[in-house]
């Protein structure tokens, strides 16, 4: 539980059951005097100055707002798993608890509409910043050349897919490239660890990889684990629709039309093994970033359309995984489907696009990148050479 002030206002929130009251000052010595099982009763002989009545109402708010708890409730499982995150709390475990379950999306419509007005009020910061006092040192131009940069360049957020499934093979290199162990490590008196394609935290890789297969040549519509070292997949539940990826991702509908979503989760005990600290929630979220990019640039790699979010229904994905959303909850979600006829790319869904424009650094020798893009009039030339301006 922590407590803060919002305006004039005193929050009292538990962020294990995610809820939160606003009350009195006096609140903080009610809950004090309950640091142990009491009695309800003794409480009027510790605040004298308050009746009885008002007393039993204060306590039963409480147990209401899931601030107190009754000796005679039966205690949540769920209780037990939070001893995991002893150590970091309350700073960890408040913000991922508290930022579980992102808002609904809009449509794209909306949400290009609702930009437009904040950048009316507000415009938006800039993307870059500079020390134009400081002497500038002109750079080479960066190796472009090459299959690994021509990855690097190609790599976007897609959100039209095509009907064609994606096969079977393709969805193999995609998991054993970015989440699958490529070699074991023995450290003397400490145990096994594991190396993948990412780098992890203390090699710890708390992430955990589940497959929704929803279009995948030779594989049964269904939800999968990845068993990371054995390279396979482990049915957890028959049968998948793509209306279950609007549900999972937060009313997304335009990645419904994917070939497979990854849902990604944080096993947490791994990495509080080795890391006390709080700090180390910050690594967890940094693992699942590496595995994720990783994620998308094979898929680039492959010819594919690949997408991630963190706008989640977390509480419903962990109810389908059969997870405790505690001591394993999902962080973050990709997806990959085939690009749609023409290799369009489209930023947005339903054709809700702005003008692209080329870096204006880059500059000089025009560097031939295939990236299709909506229409003749939005193309634009990537060029060779990366200048001051």
């Amino acid at each position: 539980m922590v407590c803060y002030w919002q305006g004039r206002q005193l929050i009292f929130e538990n962020y294990a059951t995610r809820r939160r009251i606003g009350a009195a000052p006096v609140t903080c010595e009610l809950l004090h005097f309950f640091d142990r099982w009491r009695a309800a009763g003794s409480l009027r002989r510790h605040f004298p100055f308050y009746t009885s009545v008002s007393l039993n109402r204060a306590v039963a708010r409480l147990v209401r707002s899931g601030l107190l708890e009754r000796s005679c409730t039966p205690r949540d499982f769920l209780a037990d798993a939070f001893v995991r995150w002893k150590d970091w709390s309350p700073a960890a475990c408040f913000f991922h608890f508290t930022t579980k379950d992102a808002h609904a999306a809009q449509t794209p419509e909306d949400s290009v509409r609702a930009l437009r007005r904040r950048a009316r009020q507000n415009p938006m910061p800039s993307s870059l910043k500079r020390y134009p006092g400081a002497k500038q040192i002109v750079l080479p131009a960066p190796e472009v050349e090459g299959e690994f940069s021509d990855v690097l360049l190609k790599r976007r957020t897609w959100r039209r897919f095509s009907r064609r499934p994606l096969e079977l093979k393709q969805l193999s290199t995609l998991l054993g490239l970015s989440f699958g162990v490529q070699w074991w490590v023995d450290l003397r008196g400490i145990g096994r660890v594991a190396l993948k394609t990412s780098p992890s935290g203390g090699a710890r890789h708390p992430i955990e990889a589940y497959v929704l297969a929803l279009h995948v040549q030779g594989l049964p519509r269904g939800l999968y684990h990845y068993n990371a070292g054995a390279h396979r997949l482990e049915m957890l539940r028959r049968g998948a629709q793509p209306a279950q990826v609007t549900r999972y991702l937060n009313g997304q509908s335009w990645f419904s039309a994917a070939a497979a979503v990854v849902l990604m989760t944080g096993v947490f005990a791994r990495t509080q093994w080795k890391y006390p600290s709080s700090r180390a929630y910050r690594v967890v979220l940094a693992d699942a970033g590496h595995l994720c990019q990783t994620f998308c640039l094979v898929a680039t790699w492959l010819g594919l359309a690949p997408f991630s979010t963190m706008a989640m229904a977390d509480t419903r994905i962990e109810r389908a995984l059969e997870i405790d959303g505690i001591t394993e909850s999902v962080l973050y979600a990709g997806g990959v489907g085939l690009p749609p006829a023409g290799s369009r790319w489209e930023p947005w869904a339903g054709g809700v696009h702005g003008v692209r424009r080329p870096n204006a650094a880059l500059r000089s020798v025009a560097v031939k990148i295939p990236l299709k893009v909506q229409s003749d009039e939005d193309c634009v030339c990537f060029t060779k050479s990366w200048g001051s301006r």
